[in-house]
């Protein structure tokens, strides 16, 4: 008789902990692995950047993703889970205040940042002035007007970064894994609108039928498709709506389906069985829908539960990682134009390893002044509010159906512009 393996045996005979059983809000790996994911998009778009070649992996996977992809969608898994519990700990209003205050001051000193800095820099190295810079259609005041609430409708600044590997659209993107963003808020007003009914607590089957909806076109997607590795169909976009642009409705609705699984591993985690032996299983059928196909079928479940799994199955001496200070918001934001500007001044010529070195040390010079300038001081406000916004707690949901909540959030974000599956 052949012997099963021990985390099979034991999930075969030992009772299977749950979320709940093995998540601690105040000791978990969750700011850690948004630090990986979030140094797991600058080395994707590492080739396009520097190299000037498709992203880190789709060649690999047939096209289907890319590390920098997998990454976004590992955000949108935890974001799901970790903005769902602040929706259950206060009123909606002091929820939308936490939110913004996460999101936006460190998103607009970026922007700043981007048009009234880098963009000068590039104008001076690539034409020798700044002439033309200010008045130009696309100019760095009209980037500010484009996107300061999100929307990114203008990546380009006065049809600069011509000479870098990369030129991406209209003249060069200066930031372009800022896309997920809008995308990322609209999954916030999602769970606003959900909370305001009580929808969270009372009728949490509403996010499963969410989740459910967004599995169903992924199945008829998959069905209408070419082949097992064929990408998902374009339905078109969504809009255009004031402010804010379009949106990709292919791309809203995986990422809701994401975003929809971190939540319902937040509303059933008394539930959800945690298991190394069921790691495993995703990991494999990752790994394989991959390089064999049905990425988006099977591979995208798989994945979200492999980043649950890893927020409460890491070493211990991990969970420190970013618990009083994350960072990854900061990475994820100034890496793209940290790197467009490396390919700028120094490119590859120390090779690609050099390359990567420069990116990451300035993008973790700017993360780190932008949490300790903006973002921290920022999130000091959390608790001034006007008195329409102020705090009061929910009733807490029964022992059996909450997990301990997690502590205030950073909410991640994240995109990959260069080389995405659904470019």
């Amino acid at each position: 008789m052949v012997a099963l393996p021990r985390p099979v045996r034991d999930l075969v005979t030992q009772p299977v902990p749950t979320l709940a059983d093995r998540y601690d809000g105040r000791a978990n790996s969750i700011n850690f692995l948004r630090l990986v994911l979030a140094f797991a998009v600058l080395l994707s778009h590492s080739w396009p950047l520097g190299l000037g070649r498709p992203n880190l992996g789709l060649r690999e996977t047939y096209g289907q993703t890319d590390v920098g992809t997998l990454a976004v969608y590992g955000f949108f898994v935890l974001s799901g889970f970790l903005i769902t519990g602040s929706a259950l700990r206060v009123t909606v209003r002091r929820y939308l205040w936490h939110r913004g205050l996460r999101i936006l001051p460190g998103f607009w000193v970026c922007l700043i940042v981007t048009a009234f800095v880098a963009a000068p820099v590039v104008a001076l190295v690539e034409q020798g002035s700044l002439r033309g810079l200010w008045s130009h259609p696309q100019g760095p005041w009209q980037y500010l007007q484009a996107n300061w609430l999100l929307g990114m409708r203008q990546y380009p600044i006065g049809g600069l970064l011509s000479d870098v590997p990369y030129t991406g659209r209209a003249g060069g993107a200066f930031d372009g894994s800022l896309w997920s963003l809008k995308y990322e808020v609209a999954c916030y007003l999602l769970v606003a609108l959900l909370a305001v009914g009580a929808a969270l607590v009372r009728a949490k089957r509403i996010v499963l039928l969410l989740a459910a909806a967004g599995y169903w076109v992924i199945v008829e997607d998959f069905v209408r498709g070419d082949g097992w590795r064929s990408l998902p169909p374009s339905h078109g976009p969504l809009g255009p709506y004031p402010l804010v642009g379009t949106f990709d409705q292919q791309l809203l609705i995986y990422l809701l389906f994401l975003f929809a699984l971190g939540a319902v591993a937040r509303l059933y985690a008394h539930r959800l069985p945690i298991h190394l032996a069921l790691a495993t299983l995703a990991a494999v059928t990752l790994a394989l829908s991959m390089r064999y196909g049905g990425f988006y079928l099977v591979g995208l479940p798989a994945w979200a539960y492999l980043v649950m799994y890893a927020a409460v199955a890491l070493p211990r001496w991990l969970q420190r990682v970013g618990r009083r200070r994350d960072y990854s918001y900061g990475v994820y934001i100034y890496a793209f134009p940290v790197q467009q500007m490396v390919a700028l001044f120094v490119g590859v010529r120390y090779g690609l390893a050099g390359y990567l070195a420069l990116s990451a040390l300035g993008t973790t010079v700017l993360a780190v002044l932008s949490w300790h300038l903006v973002e921290r001081p920022a999130m000091a406000l959390k608790d001034w509010t006007p008195r329409f916004a102020r705090s009061r707690d929910v009733a807490p949901l029964p022992v059996e159906e909450a997990p301990p909540l997690p502590p205030e959030p950073a909410p991640p974000t994240r995109r990959d512009l260069v080389g995405a599956p659904h470019e």
